[in-house]
């Protein structure tokens, strides 16, 4: 019998972590995909979200898996939440038989989109990595946002700045009685 070397057994670690990751995302996308309740397919795309910016940060971008969570998880899901909490509480009933027909054409859908992308992916010619020109700190990519991208930054915040002021436009007008 041979030890495990350190090395193979980081790896396997490392596998074994990715694994993971991508588990709880393929995992919440069914679960945001299947849930019959809204509020369990809010919690099944967070849970997604979260194991996509646990991928980010295995793949060593804190930065990215940052502002997963931040942006994703804890402003998207919420607004939706909010959203959901301000319709209607009645939903329409979709019979069986619809159901089971669109479950069908989703599935077969999906498959064929899985094989055209797995036959894509196969096909192309993949551009080298990119080089990195510097250090990819924190600092470079605050200098990047502020310089560079500067009014594609400014943009984003007054397009928050507006959805926020939807928002609480929304929720102040409350539910409206029917007629």
């Amino acid at each position: 019998m041979s030890a495990v070397s350190p090395q193979d057994a980081a790896q396997a670690a490392a596998a074994l972590i990715f694994a993971g990751f991508a588990g709880l995302t393929v995992f919440g996308a069914i679960v945001a995909a299947v849930a019959r309740r809204l509020v369990r397919c809010v919690c099944g795309l967070a849970l997604s979200f979260m194991g996509l910016a646990g991928l980010y940060y295995f793949l060593h971008s804190p930065f990215l898996a940052l502002m997963q969570v931040l942006i994703y998880v804890g402003a998207i899901c919420v607004v939706i939440m909010f959203a959901l909490m301000l319709a209607e509480p009645h939903e329409e009933q979709i019979s069986r038989r619809r159901e089971l027909l669109g479950g069908a054409a989703g599935l077969l859908l999906a498959g064929a989109f899985a094989v055209a992308l797995i036959l894509l992916v196969g096909r192309a010619s993949w551009m080298p990595p990119a080089v990195q020109t510097n250090g990819g700190t924190v600092q470079d990519l605050g200098r990047a946002l502020l310089n560079r991208y500067g009014f594609a930054f400014e943009l984003i915040s007054a397009l928050l700045l507006l959805a926020i002021i939807g928002a609480l436009v929304v929720a102040r007008s409350g539910r409206r009685p029917k007629p």
